[in-house]
């Protein structure tokens, strides 16, 4: 999976201050051996964990494929929430009636926990993105995973008024088999992804939607971002993707836990 190194300058000035502290093709076949059982498993109804459950150990595998099934798709929204992009991200999902998954920075929802809240009470689920969005973190120590994933954990469960990430992903990929041991032991499906739609570099939102039309055929896991800095070109590029993903027969689900 690719790594997102180059313009993430915007996690070290924010996170630093405050810690002291990742279509239209035809691809079913191609997904179709990615989904394993999946592929005839209905979506599960709840889109959380229960409340203040304790944590019950999940698959250490990345996962990529979609609860949903060959003709799933999930979609995934990264780095935020933000007071400006997650609350018409949402609006724009609840629009095209789609659930999706919200890979969150610790800080940023410990900043906003009105938004995690929010993206709870809309149906959409939860996934750890760390503390410091460190997509170099597959060098650092074992402690340093550790306090970059259970800190970021907290935060998330303490903003959402105790549900919490059912998923966790690493800042790039930077997954190891440490961290995915530690996420699957608190019950966080390690997740990757297939598609990663370029949004962050900004590129225009006809190179987004083009980028995943193209890259589609990789899998139902498609990577978009609600943070980072001005992300309308990402609202422009889902306007346009999930009304094209519905009527290619395609439907929205969540990754496999």
């Amino acid at each position: 999976m690719a790594r997102h190194g180059g313009g993430r300058g915007w996690y070290g000035r924010v996170i630093g201050a405050g810690l002291g502290v990742t279509l239209l093709a035809a691809g079913a076949s191609v997904w179709t051996a990615q989904a394993g059982s999946a592929a005839g498993a209905a979506p599960r109804a709840a889109a959380q964990a229960t409340r203040g459950s304790a944590a019950k150990a999940v698959a250490v595998t990345i996962a990529h494929a979609s609860e949903a099934g060959a003709r799933g798709v999930n979609i995934t929204i990264d780095d935020g929430p933000d007071p400006v992009w997650t609350p018409q991200v949402l609006d724009l999902l609840r629009e095209y009636g789609v659930k999706a998954t919200f890979c969150m920075i610790g800080p940023q929802a410990r900043a906003h926990p009105d938004l995690v809240k929010k993206v709870v009470a809309a149906g959409h689920r939860l996934c750890d993105h760390t503390v410091s969005h460190n997509t170099g973190m597959d060098k650092r120590s074992q402690t340093y995973q550790s306090q970059q994933i259970l800190d970021a954990e907290r935060m998330i469960t303490k903003a959402s008024g105790g549900v919490r990430p059912v998923y966790y992903r690493a800042p790039g990929g930077a997954f190891t088999p440490y961290s995915r041991k530690l996420a699957a032991s608190r019950g966080m499906r390690p997740l990757g992804w297939n598609v990663d739609s370029k949004d962050f570099e900004r590129p225009g939102t006809d190179a987004i939607v083009a980028t995943v039309e193209k890259e589609l055929p990789n899998g139902p896991t498609l990577l978009f971002h609600d943070a980072g800095g001005d992300r309308s070109q990402t609202l422009g590029a889902l306007r346009r993707i999930l009304p094209r993903l519905r009527e290619q027969g395609y439907s929205f689900g969540f990754p496999v836990r």
